[in-house]
């Protein structure tokens, strides 16, 4: 069954711009891990992928270096110009199920886009984290 839409936990965003930031003006580029129910893909986490390349116009890695883990669904990559859509090259090269670029400059959630394997807009959301009882209860009591 395709992904027809995908959530993505807000640290994943996070992680996705503050990665972006810190290569700009080469290209950033991070495995994703994460699950899928039915044709909905959660993504959970990032991984920067050993020995990455981060160049001007473009970002690799080589999957032979990456460790065998069944939780990668996918790849982020940004584009320092701003434009967040797939160049060919970007959906040539496409692996796992969905592709996210981060656009410049990573300020906000419209600066990501989510791509499927064929270069097609997905439909995403953000899921925000909520705080467990235990650090309300200790941020209100002073501790």
């Amino acid at each position: 069954m395709p992904v027809k839409s995908v959530i993505i936990r807000r640290q994943v965003v996070d992680s996705i711009f503050s990665y972006s930031k810190m290569f700009h003006p080469r290209e950033g580029i991070l495995l994703l891990r994460g699950r899928k129910k039915g044709d909905v893909l959660e993504v959970d986490g990032v991984v920067i992928p050993p020995a990455a390349v981060h160049g001007g116009g473009f970002s690799g890695f080589s999957w032979n270096l990456v460790p065998m883990d069944l939780s990668y669904v996918g790849v982020a990559h940004s584009h320092p110009s701003g434009w967040a859509v797939p160049s060919h090259q970007d959906v040539l090269h496409v692996s796992g199920k969905i592709m996210v670029i981060a656009g410049a400059p990573y300020s906000d959630d419209s600066c990501l886009k989510v791509y499927d394997t064929h270069g097609e807009p997905l439909r995403f959301e953000v899921k925000e984290e909520s705080k467990a009882p235990e650090e309300d209860a200790s941020s209100e009591s002073g501790f």
